[in-house]
């Protein structure tokens, strides 16, 4: 086995890291997580610097778009970005997750469309899967569409839809055909349908985590869609999803992995530079160990989700190792920044605080983009367990 990372992922992370010391200082990051937004220009920015063409080919402007190759500096860039602004590497998993759609699934004449514009930061798409009945149980969503002359007309509601308010189209799940044979699977379409119109309300939900990340509810009333708006086949659209799920959560696990080492870096400095007693409270074992456990915890998500990228990007299966690193790092996240915010005491409990800020962060990392509850299903079936839902 060869633990030599190659010379391009060094660069991309000293990339990143020159980007924050150069254009975003923390007290810039906390103003965008106060106004939970974060400003259009940096979609540009990153669209120049090349990490919006990871998941685009190199034809329509890109960089790659080899699922493969993309996914492993996806998980490299994102868990850099959460170093710093976890939001901004939340948005950016969509981004790269909206590639991979129009990529794989989206016509000719939408690749040529989208695939360039998303590559420069000029266009942004949302996921609209979530509904308040429904929770985890997408399938039995109430979103429908159906057209009416030469458009489609799209009725219901979504819930937890990120990027919604910046969005210029949102990719909604909708049920367009019945359910063929019992399977609630079939005849649920993607459906592009433009914000700005009066037919769809977005509503900005006020979170406790990933503030800035954007992620509202939205109402759709007789919202219109061209005829040519289906991305992919119709009433495949969840078999669409279900491809992407893999990179999805390998992209998730590394935005956690940032955060712990973000927590681990802040409070490693504090306890070298904090007296108690005479000495650096980072000489006392109560602070030592701590660090210690989250330092070794650290290692081994990095590594799990590592080893789930380079299996897709070797094309091989890594559906269970996606999920174990994408479990596996979001708890430790949460853990990490408990125990780093007592080595700071009252200090990491200060809004100016970068702790303060990811602490809040790590929290949706349990049960999103899926829960951990879910995951350990799956796992279990993975095992030869019953089904266990």
């Amino acid at each position: 086995m060869n633990f030599k990372a190659p010379e391009e992922h060094g660069l991309l992370r000293d990339s990143v890291r020159r980007f924050f010391a150069r254009n975003l200082s923390e007290t810039q990051i906390r103003t965008m997580d106060r106004e939970r937004r974060i400003p259009r220009d940096i979609w540009k920015e990153f669209g120049e610097l090349g990490w919006l063409g990871l998941s685009v080919p190199r034809e329509f402007g890109g960089s790659d778009g080899d699922a493969g190759t993309s996914v492993v500096m996806g998980a490299i860039l994102c868990e850099e970005l959460s170093r710093q602004f976890p939001s901004l590497a939340m948005d950016w998993v969509l981004l790269s997750m909206t590639a991979r759609l129009f990529r794989e699934h989206g016509s000719a004449e939408q690749k040529a469309e989208y695939l360039p514009r998303l590559a420069r930061g000029d266009f942004i798409m949302a996921f609209g899967m979530t509904e308040p009945s429904g929770g985890t149980d997408i399938l039995s969503l109430t979103t429908r569409a159906a057209m009416e002359g030469n458009q489609w007309s799209v009725n219901g509601q979504k819930l937890f839809t990120t990027f919604a308010g910046e969005a210029d189209a949102i990719a909604v799940l909708c049920r367009t055909d019945p359910i063929e044979n019992g399977k609630r699977a079939r005849g649920l379409s993607l459906v592009l349908t433009p914000r700005h119109q009066k037919g769809v309300e977005v509503r900005r939900l006020e979170l406790m985590g990933m503030r800035a990340g954007g992620t509202s509810e939205v109402f759709f009333d007789d919202a219109r869609a061209p005829s040519d708006a289906v991305v992919g086949q119709r009433g495949r659209g969840w078999y669409h999803l279900l491809s992407s799920l893999d990179e999805e959560r390998i992209l998730s696990a590394a935005i956690y992995v940032g955060i712990a080492a973000a927590a681990l870096d802040i409070a490693v400095q504090y306890a070298k530079d904090r007296s108690a007693f005479g000495r650096p409270i980072g000489a006392y074992q109560a602070v030592q160990h701590p660090l210690v456990e989250v330092a070794t915890e650290l290692a081994q998500i990095r590594l799990l989700t590592e080893k789930a990228a380079w299996l897709l990007s070797q094309g091989r299966d890594c559906a269970g190792d996606a999920a174990m690193a994408k479990l596996a790092a979001s708890e430790t996240a949460v853990r990490a920044t408990d125990r780093c915010m007592r080595v700071l005491g009252g200090y990491g409990l200060v809004e100016e605080s970068a702790l303060e800020r990811l602490f809040r962060d790590a929290r949706l990392g349990p049960f999103s983009p899926i829960s951990n509850e879910m995951v350990k299903n799956f796992l279990g079936e993975k095992m030869g367990l019953p089904r266990s839902y």
